[in-house]
């Protein structure tokens, strides 16, 4: 039996796409003023903050084409439509802010061994420029991001890089009044730190429901005594636990029963699971598999 208790909401579908859309054409003129920018002026920091700004349009357009696929429906060749497709940007996005990472600690390493002198000034306005326009992208997409993973990944890409715009002004105010130069490798080299902690945990939680592994918040074990103190319930073994998207937690299983039950006892047994499973644990995909006095293995978990 399966049941599909879909209680999450679809509010403003489009405003979220509007968000994002506005949110790359903010980035992709930061990135051409800056990478201009750092050009003229001989700053890593801020050709790095202009990568990073590139490497945000890019991740924008990613979860905008997930965004979208998200809301295409099922088909025969495609029974959970594009569902995933968020989870696989946020994937994409978190692996792209740290590759981004590694990148530009080469470059800083290989600039403080070859320092040079940086045109200040062009630093200072063109990181306030990226203070601004990230800072307003961020609020748009700060509601999202808290329901939404895809939203998480694309909303980290702008913080990070409104954080990277702080650290390139505080470094172009250090060079312009001190001559300290070499400060444009350090703050490239705390950038990319800044980068690799905030991409790892998005990277790994999305690699997670990517795999299909138990979400976290869930003990099987407490799952499986759960339904086995439904009275009719002898056994319940060959457990699979997984997340489609943000908003599906999927449960399947074999459950022996005590008495060779009727379908009709089965249905009634099988919505009090089912209502257990939504109320308790918040499941609300479930597939049940009736079994009686059947010879197979009865552990909680068994490999395929």
């Amino acid at each position: 039996m399966h049941d599909h208790s879909h209680n999450h909401s679809h509010s403003h579908p489009n405003l979220k796409g509007r968000k994002l859309l506005l949110s790359i054409l903010l980035n992709i003129g930061i990135t051409v003023a800056q990478i201009i920018g750092g050009l003229v002026s001989g700053s890593l920091s801020l050709l790095s903050d202009a990568l990073h700004n590139f490497s945000d349009v890019l991740s924008l357009v990613v979860s905008y084409v997930a965004d979208l696929y998200a809301k295409k429906d099922a088909s025969l060749e495609r029974t959970f439509g594009y569902k995933r497709a968020e989870i696989l940007a946020a994937f994409i996005n978190a692996l792209s802010l740290i590759i981004v990472a590694f990148y530009l600690v080469y470059e800083a390493v290989h600039r403080f061994l070859n320092p040079q002198e940086i045109e200040s000034s062009i630093v200072i306005w063109l990181a306030i420029l990226g203070i601004a326009a990230n800072g307003f992208s961020v609020l748009l997409l700060h509601k999202d991001s808290q329901s939404n993973m895809n939203m998480r990944s694309a909303y980290l890409h702008l913080l990070t890089d409104m954080a990277a715009s702080v650290a390139v002004l505080i470094g172009g105010l250090l060079m312009k009044y001190f001559g300290w130069f070499w400060v444009d490798s350090v703050l490239t080299v705390l950038i990319a730190i800044y980068l690799v902690l905030m991409g790892y945990g998005l990277l790994k939680e999305s690699f997670k429901v990517l795999m299909l592994f138990t979400p976290d918040h869930l003990d099987l074990k407490v799952i499986g005594k759960k339904i086995q103190e439904v009275s009719a319930v002898k056994n319940v073994h060959h457990v699979h636990v997984w997340q489609l998207n943000e908003q599906e937690i999927h449960l399947e299983a074999h459950v022996a029963f005590y008495k060779d039950v009727s379908i009709s006892q089965f249905d009634k047994i099988s919505e009090e699971i089912e209502a257990l499973l939504f109320h308790e644990f918040k499941i609300n995909h479930v597939t049940l598999q009736p079994e009686f006095d059947k010879d197979d293995p009865k552990e909680l978990i068994v490999q395929d």
